[in-house]
């Protein structure tokens, strides 16, 4: 699945909303979609956004459950595994997990 993320070109996330959820160690992630932004500085610690080649735009991030919102009694960023999809439409969410289940299949058949 091809897409391009915030290091590789400017998109517009303005009025994407909650499409879904993804469960996934913060490094598959960081190392499918490199180094994320940072958060808000209060509710999120760490965002993604990616478009994909049919110009569906998703955004993944993690949401009161990290150091920003919960201070110390909050998670690392690299501890997170529970991540909100944001996006206009519920392709975001499909875009998403088939991009992350393809990574994850490479990487199986790479070790085996």
């Amino acid at each position: 699945m091809n897409f391009k993320t915030h290091h590789q070109t400017r998109m517009d996330i303005n009025g994407t909303h909650l499409q879904g959820y993804l469960k996934s160690p913060y490094y598959d992630l960081l190392a499918l979609f490199g180094e994320p932004m940072e958060g808000d500085g209060y509710k999120v610690d760490a965002e993604w956004n990616v478009r994909f080649e049919d110009g569906t735009v998703a955004t993944i991030y993690n949401y009161k459950n990290g150091r920003n919102y919960l201070g110390t009694d909050g998670l690392d960023v690299t501890d997170i595994t529970d991540w909100n999809i944001g996006g206009y439409t519920k392709q975001a969410h499909t875009h998403v997990l088939a991009a992350v289940i393809e990574f994850l299949n490479r990487m199986t058949r790479s070790t085996a």
